[in-house]
């Protein structure tokens, strides 16, 4: 009489035989996860979200995860009597909101972090680019905003300088960070910079294998209103076109410039996928297909079955 077995133990065997080559493939490499806020509004995708970043980590890749807070600062801003403003994706940032975003990233958000870390047994670290001098930062001069409008964003940085020399460290001791995105100038001013830029400078200084943006949406869309138009896999002369036409928008013209900013800086692969997906982070690392979008330099370097969804 044969043995067969159920089909979930079957499902599940399959699965660790697929993951296998990847395992063995980035094992020991950096991958650079950043989430936004959005995700944390619930607690239950929240754990599954970070159990997944928790998985490389005990794989053996060598994982450092970038958090942002906005939807939680907004919340504390409308709570204080502030208006939230932000522009092109980005916040302006005046002397009290500023306050709140320290509160929120660097207290609220990321030491929940730890604590849901520690309840799935992983040895994290939080931090922030104060820390070390982990991101040197600079304030924003005003700047021309796509609606044409001259911006000043108040407290808010732009990075000058990365020393990864902490993360490193913490990597090497077996310890996953856990980055908020607050950062100071030279004299000591805190400085409130987007969390995909972090994550982006961080991932090329740390000669990082793989970035992964995490958003809300499916991955990038080829028609802004058409969740089915998602974009596979493209390079960043496919992101300028989209951009030019329109089709980027909001939160994700800051991811835009973090894609490139970390292609240019060294990284070979980013990815954007949703949050919102099982296990979405699993698949697009894990599997052929993926579930989002891959970007890297130049598409004519992909062979024509990583075109066809295979070595993600």
């Amino acid at each position: 009489m044969s043995y067969r077995p159920e089909p979930a133990t079957a499902t599940a065997a399959a699965a660790l035989r697929n993951a296998a080559p990847y395992i063995r493939l980035y094992k020991g490499n950096v991958f650079v996860v950043k989430v936004g806020g959005e995700l944390f509004g619930d607690p239950a995708q929240t754990r599954a979200f970070v159990q997944q970043v928790t998985i490389l980590h005990q794989v053996g890749i060598r994982a450092v995860l970038v958090h942002g807070g906005g939807p939680q600062l907004t919340d504390m801003q409308q709570a204080l009597g502030l208006e939230p403003k932000l522009i092109d994706g980005r916040r302006v940032t005046d002397p009290k909101s500023l306050d709140l975003t320290v509160m929120v990233l660097n207290g609220l958000i990321n030491t929940r972090l730890l604590a849901l870390c520690r309840e799935l047994d992983i040895r994290a670290l939080g931090l922030s680019g104060v820390d070390g001098g982990l991101i040197r930062a600079q304030r924003r001069a005003p700047v021309r905003a796509a609606s044409g409008e001259l911006v000043d964003y108040g407290l808010v940085g732009d990075v000058a300088g990365v020393d990864p020399d902490i993360l490193s460290k913490a990597l090497d001791a077996g310890y996953m960070p856990v980055l908020s995105p607050v950062s100071c100038d030279a004299q000591g001013a805190l400085l409130n910079i987007n969390a995909d830029t972090v994550a982006a400078v961080v991932a090329a200084a740390l000669g990082a294998a793989k970035l992964v943006l995490c958003t809300g949406m499916p991955g990038i869309l080829g028609r802004l209103d058409d969740p089915s138009s998602l974009v596979s896999y493209t390079d960043l002369a496919g992101l300028a076109r989209l951009k030019g036409a329109g089709q980027l928008s909001g939160g994700m013209l800051p991811k835009a410039a973090a894609i490139e900013t970390a292609i240019r800086g060294g990284v070979k692969r980013v990815h954007v996928i949703s949050y919102r997906s099982p296990d979405a982070l699993l698949a697009e690392v894990f599997t052929n297909e993926g579930t989002g979008t891959l970007i890297v330099e130049d598409i004519k370097a992909l062979t024509p079955a990583e075109q066809q969804g295979g070595g993600r």
